[in-house]
Order: structure tokens, then sequence, then C-alpha cells
């Protein structure tokens, strides 16, 4: 692809199929020419001359079809190798040393007594691929910018930790700790990437399969965003994403390639370490899995470069003159290329020379030994360099290395090309000896036979060392490095939230609209403002967020080509380059990526980003649970909005958009601190109070999910002396009984307030039941709290035992306590051991379907009839009404029949 406003053509590669043929003898001639090339010279060498002119018609920018697939060899060829600016010797050396102190740092994790394991294989097949990266390419921070981004494979965390150790970043104490976080604590190492265990050393969790790729793109586009905006200069930042072959089969990791391509990420780097190996066996046995991914990456825009052979194959390719070799490579299937990493040089001469005359007498004249040792390309430093070169170098697209490599390499017979090897974790002695034995390394027999095997260090002031050293200087520093060099930001004053708190008068909105109006207040504010990132998946409008398109507008980087079928309405679809809002299209997956690279860009580039992800609810912790645990690993921060809340509440849309659990969910995310409000005023509480604890002098490592509905409801002004303290630690008291003599408490949330403000009406003017009406506004937090305090008390019994807030709360209540919600039972159920009397809640077990909201609440019974039952049938319980009441309210209300129910709000998609 070529860049600039060609970056993203209409058609792809493509070829008109309609063009008449203005000139029949000119096409002639070129069929003539290549059928004398085909009759004369044969097949291949005419279809090396197609694929020259293909080649030289894309250079001279002429629309030809994308070739899917190329050779089976090497996309740069031998001639066009750039020079390779490291000494490869001491080099050589280092990598053999972080090899085997990543080795040995995992078995000794095995030793009897720990057994904590560690994986050793992922790292002996991609170790050159980061050697390469580490002296040549990824950019550190010592410049005072976010440096390179560089995705590290989960997996293959011992060799960078062995790196570290070399450079005295980490010490051997440091090395025997290795998943011992806690039990060897300071010490202790992460089992994979980790921010959240270790902040200063991680940047980028990555070890759930399928996030690193698609947090990669993001991240690069996310960067392309900054820069747009100027917000940061990020125009040096590559993003590096190291990954496995056997990883490409999740979703996430191709899902989104499509983006990178469109929006000409050239920021933005794969390197895919193709050991054709899964966990238990072949990624593709029948198959060649980097030809299929090669077809993938090239069909998604993505410029893709193949290394598969070292240079202990140029002579053989060289050779090759009909094609007789690299046939042979197109055809072997990677289920055998497995086997022969297995075999002996003869093993592989008989069987993948011996079938041809032309490629036995290319092997003739070397022995068995030298036909073992032909390499794969991902493990030869030059090759890798060539290939790291002209990925960064490249304009216009993203770029995937697809690397050919060894699973195990290096580490012996037992291990290399194994079936077994992922799960592998120890060396014997013998393994121990042939591996040092390979590697070179001045290592005693006896040192190996006795106790525990030991690390190597060549020395501080060794070569090596010092290469080392100056390389990272000459790249901006230590890689992987978490640096937070972010300022606390200047907050909102009290006039921003003012409007919010007044109400909405006689006007019934929702309380999504709630947030909308107070998210419009603060992006006017002119500190702050610009740092606002509105994320969305294709359902502003549903949000009521199209009051943003005018001025906030919609981010893409080539700006607005076309004239918007709504360009003359007040608020017409707008996109620019300088966009404030992320449309990432029906990808929930995409824009929860894009939320987590904007909420860590305080870490990464120094600039605080505040992200406001808004979506369908059921579609968030539900569907993209892993992702918000990434988000929380990651140190994240942010609003995340579950809009369209509720069991029962998004009339007419049914089972799969009933959202009555994703609170439960968020409770399980310990990074997350999630509300249910039900007022304008509570919200803008919630928000101040979230941005002061993210983006403060004391800033804090979690992110704040609300869940607003879709109900439009008249919210009134916040009362005077408001209970602040009780919404932000998630209960007050909202309405107070008046009237009636018999005490009841009434606990709800979000949408159930008014219900339950109706009920308290009904229970005083028909039951005599003077009831108070509790807003709780975070279920998980008080329950978070009270954990928190019984763990205190347990172990500090010789103290005073503390109480928790919710207890303390309800202290003067007297019960009986009914809790309703809009979602199932289990949710208000979290508080239940901590209030002090008899505790009743109701829910929207089961699931969802289509309905009015009124027959809806009636089936599931959690309307406001229902919630008066609950609680005369608590006080039936203790003798304070008659039980004969119970059977009257049934029939009065008519709870069995859900025809019956006024049908309430319709609408209200915001």
């Amino acid at each position: 692809m070529a860049s600039g406003s060609d970056r993203n053509p209409i058609i792809i590669g493509g070829l008109p199929s309609q063009v008449p043929d203005f000139d029949p003898e000119e096409t002639q001639e070129w069929l003539d020419s290549l059928d004398a090339a085909v009759d004369e010279r044969g097949r291949e060498r005419a279809r090396y001359l197609m694929l020259r002119l293909i080649e030289r018609a894309r250079e001279k920018r002429v629309a030809v079809p994308e070739m899917r697939s190329t050779d089976y060899v090497n996309t740069i060829p031998t001639r066009a190798e750039p020079f390779f600016p490291g000494n490869e010797e001491i080099e050589r050396r280092i990598l053999n040393a972080t090899r085997w102190n990543a080795a040995v740092m995992v078995s000794r994790a095995q030793r009897p007594g720990i057994g904590v394991g560690g994986h050793i294989a992922t790292f002996a097949s991609s170790a050159s691929l980061y050697d390469v990266g580490f002296n040549h390419f990824f950019r550190g921070k010592d410049e005072g910018d976010g440096g390179d981004q560089v995705f590290f494979q989960g997996h293959a965390s011992p060799g960078i930790y062995a790196r570290a150790y070399m450079l005295d970043r980490l010490s051997e104490q440091n090395l025997d700790a290795f998943r011992q976080e806690k039990s060897k604590a300071p010490y202790g190492l992460s089992s994979y990437p980790h921010p959240r265990l270790m902040p200063d050393f991680w940047e980028f969790p990555t070890v759930s399969m399928g996030l690193g790729p698609i947090g990669a793109i993001y991240q690069a586009r996310m960067n392309r965003y900054m820069h747009a905006r100027g917000i940061a200069d990020t125009s040096k930042s590559h993003v590096w994403a190291f990954l496995g072959d056997g990883e490409m089969d999740e979703p996430e990791s191709l899902g989104q390639l499509t983006i990178a391509a469109r929006e000409g990420l050239d920021n933005l780097t794969f390197v895919v370490n193709c050991n054709l190996q899964r966990l238990d066996g072949p990624v593709r046995g029948n198959g060649k899995v980097i030809q299929e991914l090669e077809s993938v990456f090239r069909g998604a825009g993505w410029n893709v470069i193949k290394l598969i052979w070292d240079r202990t194959w140029d002579p053989l390719l060289a050779q090759d003159r009909d094609g007789t070799l690299v046939n042979k490579m197109n055809t072997t299937p990677d289920g055998q290329f497995q086997t022969y990493a297995t075999e002996s040089g003869a093993y592989i001469r008989d069987h993948f020379f011996g079938d041809d005359q032309r490629l036995r007498a290319m092997v003739e004249g070397m022995t068995d030994d030298q036909i073992l040792h032909l390499g794969r390309g991902g493990h030869d430093h030059r090759k890798i360099y060539a290939a790291f070169k002209a990925a960064v170098e490249h304009t216009g697209q993203p770029t995937v290395i697809l690397a050919k490599t060894v699973k195990g390499w290096t580490l012996g017979p037992n291990f290399e090309g194994r079936n077994a090897t992922h799960q592998m974790k120890k060396l014997t002695v013998d393994d121990l000896k042939r591996f040092r034995d390979r590697l070179h390394l001045p290592i005693a027999d006896k040192e190996l036979e006795s106790g525990a095997p030991p690390y190597y260090h060549p020395g501080r002031d060794s070569e090596e060392i010092q290469y080392m050293h100056d390389r990272r200087k000459g790249l901006g520093g230590y890689v992987p490095t978490r640096v937070v060099r972010a300022q606390p930001l200047p907050l909102p004053d009290d006039k921003t939230y003012a409007s919010v708190k007044k109400g909405s008068g006689q006007q019934s909105i929702a309380t999504t609209m709630a947030f909308v109006r107070l998210l419009k207040d603060l992006m006017r504010d002119k500190e702050i403002g610009k740092r606002f990132v509105l994320i969305a998946p294709d359902e502003y409008r549903t949000f009521g967020m199209d009051s943003f398109f005018p001025s906030a507008k919609i981010y893409n980087p080539l700006g607005q080509q076309y004239e918007s079928v709504d360009r003359e309405l007040l608020l017409a679809y707008k996109e620019s380059p300088t966009g404030q809002m992320l449309h990432d299209g029906i990808s929930e997956a995409g824009c929860t990526a894009s939320l987590i690279a904007a909420g860590s860009a305080y870490a990464t580039h120094g600039e605080p980003l505040i992200p406001v992800y808004v979506f369908y609810s059921m579609f968030g912790f539900q569907r993209t649970g892993d992702q918000f645990w990434q988000m929380a690993d990651q140190l994240a921060r942010g609003f995340v909005l579950g809009a369209t809340a509720g069991r029962t509440t998004l009339t007419g849309e049914g089972l799969q958009h009933a959202d009555g659990h994703s609170q439960l969910l968020a409770s399980t995310n310990p990074g997350c601190v999630a509300y249910d409000p039900a007022f304008g005023f509570e919200i803008a509480h919630i928000v101040k109070d979230g941005l002061r604890r993210m983006y403060g002098p004391d800033s804090e490592d979690v992110f704040y999910y609300l869940t607003v509905y879709n109900e439009p409801i008249q919210h009134p002004a916040e009362p005077e002396n408001v209970d602040v303290e009780g919404i932000l630690k998630g209960v007050y008291r909202f309405s107070e009984g008046t009237s009636g003599s018999i005490p009841a408490q009434i606990l709800a949330s979000g949408v159930a307030v008014p219900w339950a403000v109706e009920a308290q009406r009904i229970l005083a003017e028909e039951w005599n039941v003077r009831a108070d009406v509790w807003s709780a506004t975070s279920w998980n937090e008080l329950r978070r709290e009270a954990v928190e305090v019984e763990r205190h008390n347990l172990l500090h019994p010789e103290e005073e035992q503390r109480v928790p807030y919710v207890t303390r709360k309800f202290s003067g209540a007297q019960g009986p306590f009914v809790a309703v919600s809009d979602w199932m039972r289990s949710v208000p159920d979290q508080i239940a051991r901590w209030v002090p009397g008899p505790y009743q809640s109701l829910g929207a077990d089961g699931f969802g379907f289509a309905d009015t909201r009124g027959a809806a609440r009636r089936f599931f019974h959690i309307d406001a009839q229902s919630v008066v039952l609950a609680v005369l049938t608590e006080l039936a319980k203790q003798g304070k009404v008659d039980r004969s009441a119970l059977k009257q309210a049934i029939d009065r209300y008519q709870l069995l029949d859900v025809a019956s129910a006024d049908p309430g709000a319709a609408g209200g998609d915001a």
C-alpha cells in the first residue's frame, strides 16, 4: 500500500474485468512472449518472470491482484540483506548465557518442596528474535517519551527475566523467587507479564492468549490518536507484539487485523514465532501454518515478511535453478518438519532430499551433521535483523514477520520439537550437560551433579555485559520498564456538576442521558476536557451521544472524504483526523482494547487520558470480561458505562440483551469500582470522586463501572445536606417514611429506586407501614468494605473489633429489610450477612425475555406491588401484621397475573 490518501483505497489490489481491449495486437504480443518463455525455458522460468513483473507493477503503482501466498522461502533474498551492525560473536555469547539462565531458573523452580514450575521451550524457540530486538531495535524511555511498546509473549517471560539478571536489573535472589511472589517477597517474580504484580518492570499483560495481538493493534492506533490530537509526540514509538503461531487461532488474534491496515499503522509489527507447535502438538500437522497466516495477513492488507530458512540454506537455494528444492519446501507439511527437528541428519537426507535425484545431488558433498544443522530463520541473527529492519522501515502498512523456529531449540533431544515440550519443566543432569556443551559455557560437571544447577554470569566487567549495557544506552534505556511520569490533573470545580445536580424538573430522562449531560459539561472544562476519550461500539446514537458528533467529532486519520448523508442535520455524522471520539464499529473487544490503551496512557506516554466507554451492559463484563481483567492488570483507569442495564428495563430486546448480572461479574474484578446509581446527583458525586481517585494527587489503580438505564424518569434535585459519604460508600437514606406506624426498610438500586418509593407510598396509605427507602448505590463496594473489616478482625483479635459500614449505617433502622433491584438476587444478597435484622431480597433471576417493562417486573415480582408484598411478608413473620394480609395483597394487586401489570414507560433508548 502507498502512503497518504492512497493508503486506504476503495478497491484493494483489484483488477477490472469489464475493461475493453483497445489494442488486441499488443495484448497478443505479451501473451506470445509468455508462451515462448514457457516453451523455451520451462514453467518455473515463466513463473519467475511473472512474479518479477507483478513486483515491478506494484513498484509502479499499477493495480494488480494481491498474491495471497508466496513460496516457502524467505521474503528477503540474500542479496537484499542489509549490513549487520552488531558483533555477532558477542551477541551469540550473550544469548547462550541468557538461554542457560532462563532454563535453569525454571528448573530450579521445580525443585522438591517448591514445584511451581514454569515454561522453558517457548523462550528457547524465540530467544534469537528477542535478542536482536533488545540489541538493535527496542527503544527505551530514557529520552522522556514512551519509547517502544513491546508486547512480550507470556510464556517467554523466563528469558526476559534472565536477560534482566545479566544486566543487574534482577538478582540471583529474584530468579530463585520465580513464581513465589508472596513467600519470597519482595524478591518474587510473577509467572508471566503482570504490571499489577511488577509495576516497575512489565508494561503489558499478555499471557491470556489473543489479548496481546488485539492490544498491540489498538496501542499502535492509540499512539497515532494521541499524536494527531497533540497530546503526546508518539512519532518515534513502535509497537512490537511477539506471538505464537498456535495463539493465532484465538479469534482476538486475527479479528481486528483490518483496522491496522485500514489506518496504515506502519508503527506496528507482529512477530509470530512459528515453531509449528501448540501446547500439545502441531499447529497444522497436515498443513502449513506460515502459508495460511501469510494469506490471512496479506488479505487483511498487511505487509508480510517470511523468515523461514537460516543462512546455511543459501547455497542450496542458489543451486535450485529448476525449483525442485522450493517445491519440496512448499509441499512438505508442518508435521513432517516437526519430525525433521527431532531426527538425525541421515534421516533428513533420506526423507527430505532422498526422493528426488536432483535434491540428493545438492547435498552429496554435505555430511549428515551439516544436513542436521540446516537451520530455521528465526534462529539466525543476520536474517532476523534484516526482517526487523525491513519492518520498521516499511511505510503505509503494518508488518507481520512469520519466523520459523524450533520449540525447545538448543535444549537437547529430549526437548527440541517434542509434543510434550511445553509441559516439560525440569532438566536432568544429562540434559544440563548437553545443554551446557551446546552453549559452550564454562560450567564444571561437578556444579551440575550436586544440588541445583548454577546460574551463569560472565562478570560485570566482561565484554558481553558491557556490550549489553552499551546497546541499551544507545537505544534509550532498559526494556521492559514501566515508568509513571504523569502529573495529577487539575480537577473540575463544583460548578461543573451543578447542572446535573438540579435534577430534570418536569422532564423525564434516563440515567444514561443524565450521565451524557454531565459528560458534556466535563468536556467543556478547559483543563481536562481534551483528555476525555469517548468510545462506543457503533451505538453513540442509542446512548444519546450523537450530540457530540459536531463538536468532538469521530477520529479517522483520513478525515471524511465523502459527503455525509445527514450533513445538513444539526447532529450530522462528522469524522476528523483530530476527532475525539473512537467509533470502533461492532466490536466490543476492539472498544475494550481502545479503553485499555487510553486508560494506561498515563504510564505508557506520561499523558493521562480519561476514557469513557459506553456499551450495552449485557455485552461488557459478559462478553469481554477477560479484557476487563487485562485492564485491571495493566493498571488502566477510566469510566466504563454499562448502558441499557437491567433485566427488565430494556423492553422488547429479549434474552440476549437483558442484563441482570453484570454487577455480579464486576464484583469479581478487584480493580473495578462498581456503582448502580439511580439519579443524576448520585452520578455527579460518583464521577467527581472517580476523577479524584484515578487522576488526583493520590491516584489509585482502579477503574469505574457505572450501570445506567434507558428508562425515562423524573430526576429529583439533590437533597439538602445529601449524604455524600453514603453515596460513595454504597448506601444512604433517600426517603424517610413519614406516615404509618409499623417500621420497615426498603433498599433499592438504580432503576428500582422509584419502585421502592412507590412501594413506600402504598405501604403507608394502605397498610399502615412506615418504610424508609435507601438508595444502594453500590452493593459491591458495601460488601468489599465489609469483607476487609472481617479480614482485619480475624487477624487482629487483640484490637477493638471493627464494624462494617453497612452495619453501622443501619444500626438505628428498625427492620425488616427488603432489597430490590433489576439484578438477580445474588447482587443485593452480597450484603445480607452484615445487615442488622431480617433481610429479604427480590431479583430478576432467570433468563430475560421481550415484553413490556411492567409485565417483566410483575413476572419476576420486583415491581412496587411485589415489594409491598415482600415487606408485609417479613412483617408477618415478626407478628407485626396478620398473615391474612398477604393473600389480600396478592389478590388486590393481581400479583399472579402478569397481564394485569401497568405496562409502564415505553421507549427511551437513552
